[in-house]
């Protein structure tokens, strides 16, 4: 049961509109897609970053990966890890080795028969999601048809936008879109924000206060998640739960960020796939906080079903469109939970669609 092969593919899709947050905007998307193999057995792993990312798997990423046991997926961790000491982890390496992680634990999954939650150890069989878009680039009536889909199409109380419009200098814009968030989804749903670390802190607290009045409870990257003193000041005046993390490339991140917020987001996309979320996840049980699952839906399904002090995954609107356009087995958050293996299906139970995916290739 050794990995005979690692390949590699990028695919660059158009948004199906005009994308922003307080810090970015983008018109496209791209998932770098890695297949382990064993036999005649394949292990799905993916990331959304540059296509160059693919590179990083190819070039550095191979050698380390193959002839090892597929079983041992944490020791194949530790041997990637130590390859890229001199490529510098951070960013498109860590999204790399991500990549590669999530498709040996799903391969190691499928040659041993088991829904990869099992393989794990699961807590729970049902798993709580947020819908997630809500970009500032959105006028009204698009915002608002997305909440009303996610909250009385789909029942998905928890519902997240985006705030910071212009780096932060909109904040009347950004606070009428809250309200206007609050009309569309009703005095009942969960209403969470994003500034993408946009404001000042000074901004962050007197604009919390404001969103505590129209019941939000979730306020995400209120300054830069580079700024931990800022996050911590922020957490303690605001009566919203404060949460960053997406962007932690290694474990260390996290053990930094843990004692600043009220949830730890991690991100099994980035931070090294899921062995270090498993890590970063049992680091923040350790500190009392819950965590969340920061995009890529599927890819967190199963992983969060195993975690005690789990709160929810981000059902993020570009990853959501990406994967149900090239994956099968796609999960149904009605009601507002998915339920990762009840189909029985081995690994995270997902099949790439090579052919729906070629006219999107970039690498």
């Amino acid at each position: 049961m050794n990995v005979e092969r690692l390949d590699v593919t990028a695919y660059t899709v158009p948004t199906d509109a005009p994308e922003a947050d307080g810090t970015l905007a983008w018109d496209t998307t791209t998932v770098i897609v890695v297949e382990a193999r064993s036999g005649t057995t394949t292990g799905l792993g993916w990331t959304y970053a540059a296509a160059d990312t693919g590179s990083v798997v190819r070039d550095l990423l191979t050698r380390p990966v193959l002839g090892r046991s597929a079983l041992d997926v944490q020791g194949t961790y530790e041997a990637m890890s130590r390859t890229v000491r001199n490529a510098g982890r951070p960013g498109l390496v860590a999204c790399a080795l991500s990549a590669v992680d999530i498709a040996l634990w799903d391969l190691k999954a499928r040659l041993l028969e088991l829904p990869l939650l099992h393989l794990i150890g699961a807590v729970r069989a049902a798993v709580p999601v947020y819908g997630s878009g809500g970009f500032t680039t959105y006028h009204d009536t698009h915002l608002a048809t997305q909440l009303n889909g996610w909250v009385h199409g789909q029942g998905i109380e928890r519902v997240k936008i985006k705030i910071g419009e212009e780096w932060g200098r909109a904040v009347e814009r950004d606070l009428t879109r809250v309200r206007h968030a609050r009309t569309a989804i009703g005095p009942h749903a969960e209403l969470y924000v994003d500034a993408n670390g946009a404001y000042t802190r000074k901004q962050a607290v007197r604009i919390g206060q404001v969103l505590a009045d129209q019941g939000v409870g979730w306020f995400e990257e209120p300054v830069s998640s580079d700024d931990l003193e800022g996050l911590r000041v922020v957490r303690d005046l605001v009566v919203c739960d404060v949460a960053a993390g997406e962007y932690g490339y290694d474990l260390p991140y996290f053990a930094r960020m843990a004692p600043v917020v009220d949830c730890l987001q991690i991100d099994a996309t980035r931070c090294g796939g899921l062995t270090v979320w498993l890590r970063a996840a049992a680091l923040a049980e350790a500190h009392g906080l819950e965590v969340s699952a920061h995009c890529a839906p599927h890819a967190h399904a199963h992983p969060a079903a195993c975690v005690p002090n789990f709160r929810h995954i981000e059902w993020f609107h570009d990853h959501v469109r990406i994967e149900s356009m090239f994956f099968d087995g796609g999960l149904d958050p009605s009601g507002g939970t998915v339920r990762p293996g009840a189909n029985r299906l081995p690994g995270h139970g997902l099949r790439f669609r090579h052919e729906e995916a070629t006219p999107y290739r970039v690498l």
